[in-house]
């Protein structure tokens, strides 16, 4: 599903204009990317948490080369599934695997 995928389900089930849709729909992306920026965590109920995350330094190996590379610390986005969203889903796979 893409972006153009998600605005057009909203915007059929909500009356809104695509137009609008997307704007309310690119307005969420730069508002939580904003928010990350500055380190904040955002926390969607029954959905998930948004945060940035540090990770170490690391000794990785090139498979081309076989040499070792050197992978400085950084700091990465992650988006943790709440546990609602996660049983709902399996459920959903798990009755569909049955049909």
């Amino acid at each position: 599903m893409t972006k153009a995928d998600i605005v057009d389900v909203i915007s059929s089930s909500t009356g809104l204009t695509k137009v609008e849709t997307e704007a309310v729909v690119n307005g969420f992306m730069e508002t939580v990317i904003d928010a990350m920026k500055r380190g904040e965590t955002i926390e969607l109920r029954g959905f998930g948490s948004f945060k940035v995350v540090k990770r170490a330094q690391r000794v990785a190996r090139n498979p081309k080369t076989n040499e070792e590379v050197i992978v400085p610390e950084q700091y990465v986005p992650v988006l943790k599934m709440s546990k609602d969203f996660k049983e709902e889903v399996n459920e959903a796979m798990m009755e569909e695997e049955e049909n």
